[in-house]
């Protein structure tokens, strides 16, 4: 055994360690080959570089014609206008979202069933098919109070409704599951300190179910950000549509296509961004946003 060490363990002089040679070489790690992954990742690596190069030396796309248009002030609005259709929605969505899933946890069988059958009908249905009911409204109600519909549901309006409304149901869902996520025992503690139930689920439940509902959240915003480009059938007066837009004028399609897709890709690259460092600080902290604890 000791025989074993002596050939083993570095010998040491003058304060300094050296490894034998012999011994290094005789322990040198082999890293296990994998051929299967070399050729797989070969045959993905080759296949990308082919689509890239033949798109981009496609005679068919006039890439001037993307150059000109990436920056155009009709693309910018519709892209701001993408943005502030998302951010409302989500807004719209993240509020609705909360009530709706108190209203699943609350112990009224009429709330449970409501916010149930919200839930149901909105995620049943497509939500091309809701922006078409939304953007005609009028066919079904001509008037909205003393107010002309055509007039209040203008495209813009519709869209942020219908966009909104939908992203409801699924943060219901995701709202729900934070707060069921929380120990019982918090909401217990704080009823018997002599907290209303608004107010325990406000300052206690709410913010430690946090942790939960952040990263799905974040998901949901990059689903929602190209879920606007389906209002282009309302002309909502997003990205995708102002390139529609300008490609029926020009007739360059594909090339408008490009523009609104990088724009887009833009768009869910610095979402993702955010979301990664949001995630991550959640993971430090251990608890929740104000971590720590």
């Amino acid at each position: 055994m000791n025989e074993g060490r002596d050939q083993g363990a570095p010998a040491a002089a003058g304060g300094s360690t050296r490894v034998d040679p012999q011994h290094r070489a005789t322990n040198r790690v082999v890293p296990l080959r994998r051929p299967g992954m070399w050729i797989t990742s070969t045959v993905v690596a080759l296949a990308v570089i082919w689509v890239a190069v033949s798109v981009y030396r496609n005679p068919n796309i006039v890439h001037p014609v993307i150059a000109q248009y990436q920056f155009a002030p009709a693309i910018l609005e519709g892209l701001r206008t993408t943005i502030v259709l998302a951010v409302l929605a989500a807004l719209i969505g993240l509020a609705l979202g909360i009530v709706l899933a108190i209203m699943r946890l609350s112990s009224s069988p009429v709330l449970r069933w409501g916010s149930g059958l919200y839930t149901w009908l909105v995620r049943g249905t497509p939500l091309l098919v809701q922006i078409l009911i939304w953007g005609n409204l009028a066919l079904l109600f001509q008037h909205i109070g003393p107010f002309d519909t055509n007039t209040i549901m203008t495209p813009f309006v519709a869209s942020v409704v219908a966009l909104g409304l939908n992203e409801a149901a699924y943060m219901a869902e995701v709202v729900r599951a934070g707060i069921v996520s929380v120990d019982r025992g918090q909401y217990e503690a704080s009823i018997a300190l002599g907290m209303p139930r608004s107010l325990a689920m406000r300052r206690i439940i709410l913010p430690q179910a946090m942790r939960v509902i952040i990263p799905p959240t974040g998901n949901q915003f990059i689903s929602l950000l190209k879920a606007t480009s389906l209002v282009s059938v309302i002309a909502g007066g997003d990205l995708l549509t102002a390139a529609q837009n300008i490609s029926s004028a020009n007739l360059h399609t594909i090339e408008l296509m490009l523009v609104a897709t990088f724009w887009y890709l833009v768009l869910t690259t610095i979402t993702s961004i955010g979301q990664y460092f949001i995630e991550r600080r959640l993971a430090r902290s251990g608890t929740g946003l104000h971590g720590g604890h």
